[in-house]
């Protein structure tokens, strides 16, 4: 959650329970391709298209549109992650994709970018991007190809114009509709044109990952990477999921990009036209060894200023709180906010930040019209470990809310928990988790350390169950190693090779 995090919830009045909420609820939704801006995004990854650059008095000219979607993308996703190493293996694998592509004339440009989501994507100028947590996932040179590949062939073939110019068709298609007279017939044709968009972006997602594959097989890569890359990104997908049984996945979803085990079958069949699977480096270059020692030290997770993740707990030191999620939730960072999702997806919570004038009370401030649906009589101020706090309930069409507001260090934090059903027991769990609420010592803050990949060798004895020990991970931590280290069930560690742990 970044300190930026205060800026964005500034302001705002009236807001519905549900968008507060509704992200929290994508926390199980596996990660997958989306459509940024003007943009393709290869690999799943939380996006924040609406976040705007920020603004400067200059006497330069203004900038371009490719300046100002440059600026979007450093604002969304925590802005360029500086590592030398990682800059020049990402720069030189493109550099030799380049030279094996179908337009070799195209100048790309490549800015690492500095968050844990698993993404990549390219500007239809030639920008490349690709995040920290895409590069940390990826076991292998050809992986890493396998990626770029896909985000240039989505540059070769036009996609972004040529989506633009579907997308507005199906726009003009909306207004035709809207002018029909049968409201049935209207609904109809609307969602025969919308799946026929949809269709379209499938088809192009196939053709990149065709082109791509192609591209990285006559540059010398192993072509089965693809296949390799987008099963770990499934595995991931579904560890980040929580193994809570439940699929909000919604359908705008799957209509605009192909389910995992497809593209994997289609980026098989494509590398099997340039060698037989199995074969090792003689069907092309891994480069495995070299690529894992340039991520030994790669910060894993979240930024340090935007606080930590540790299981249910969640601290930041940079503003200096603590507070731990209720049993059998899930929580994930972002720059918006802190979201948490509980096994099951029946239960789900909010953590942002917000200014209110010191001279307002908090009681006040739940009653004055920046969410909707806050029942009447239900707001009371209270205390939260000697801080002053207020709460109050809410409740929605299929969510019932309780709402706390806890006054810290100048900043008003609020919580947002929901669920299905209302039960004591439920109520009684969002309270004990929001009386978990602190400051932090000064020796926790100094304690706290960011995540890193640790790149160690496989040592006679060693088993996945014992190096996974090794990581300073709370929760399932073999199922996070095998995700992490692309190994399926069955596979064995091999003596002498590298595998990632993750360390503090």
């Amino acid at each position: 959650m970044a300190q930026g995090l205060r800026e964005h919830a500034r302001g705002h009045t009236g807001w519905t329970l549900i968008a507060l909420i509704a992200a929290s609820l994508a926390l199980a939704a596996c990660s997958g391709d989306r459509v940024f801006g003007d943009h393709t995004t290869l690999m799943g990854g939380d996006t924040t298209a609406s976040i705007a650059p920020s603004t400067v008095e200059s006497e330069v000219a203004p900038p371009t549109p490719a300046q100002r979607e440059h600026q979007r993308i450093l604002a969304a996703y925590g802005g360029a992650y500086e590592d030398n190493r990682l800059e020049a293996e990402v720069t030189a694998t493109v550099d030799r994709l380049v030279a094996a592509s179908e337009r070799p004339d195209i100048t790309y440009k490549v800015t690492l970018l500095n968050s844990p989501a698993v993404n990549a994507f390219a500007l239809p100028t030639g920008q490349l991007y690709v995040t920290r947590g895409l590069l940390a996932l990826a076991n292998d040179n050809a992986e890493l190809a396998s990626v770029l590949s896909h985000e240039m062939a989505h540059v070769i073939a036009r996609h972004a114009a040529i989506r633009e110019e579907e997308a507005q068709k199906v726009a003009l298609g909306s207004d035709v509709v809207g002018i029909l007279s049968d409201p049935q017939d209207g609904a109809m044709a609307l969602a025969r044109q919308k799946v026929k968009f949809a269709t379209f972006s499938r088809s192009q997602e196939f053709e990149a990952d065709g082109i791509g594959v192609g591209i990285a097989a006559r540059a010398g890569y192993d072509p089965f990477g693809a296949a390799r890359f987008l099963t770990s990104m499934g595995h991931n997908s579904d560890l980040r999921a929580g193994g809570t049984g439940s699929d909000v996945r919604s359908p705008e979803y799957f209509s605009s990009h192909p389910a995992t085990p497809e593209r994997v079958k289609n980026a098989q069949s494509s590398a099997r036209q340039y060698s037989a699977p199995g074969v090792g480096n003689r069907a092309g270059d891994r480069g495995r060894a070299s690529y894992l020692a340039n991520l030994d030290g790669l910060v894993y997770g979240e930024d340090p200023i935007e606080g930590y993740v540790r299981g249910r707990r969640f601290l930041h030191p940079k503003l200096g709180f603590t507070f731990t999620a209720p049993d059998g939730f899930t929580l994930e960072n972002t720059a918006q906010a802190v979201l948490g999702l509980k096994d099951g997806g029946n239960e789900a919570l909010r953590l942002d930040a917000v200014k209110v004038p010191a001279e307002q009370s908090l009681a006040d401030y739940l009653g004055s019209g920046w969410i909707e649906n806050v029942e009447p009589g239900s707001i009371e101020d209270i205390t939260l470990g000697g801080l002053p706090a207020a709460t109050a309930a809410a409740r929605g069409d299929q969510w019932a809310f309780r709402l706390y507001v806890v006054r810290f260090n100048k900043e008003v934090y609020r919580f947002i928990f929901a669920a299905k059903t209302r039960t004591p027991e439920i109520e009684k769990a969002f309270r004990d988790s929001v009386a978990t609420f602190r400051q932090l010592t000064q020796t926790e803050a100094k304690q706290a350390k960011p995540l890193r990949l640790k790149i160690v060798t496989v040592k006679a004895g060693d088993t996945i169950e014992g190096l996974a020990r090794r990581m300073a991970m709370i929760d399932r931590q073999v199922e996070r190693f095998r995700v992490l280290n692309g190994l399926e069930p069955g596979d064995r560690l091999k003596v002498g090779e590298p595998v990632k742990i993750v360390v503090e």
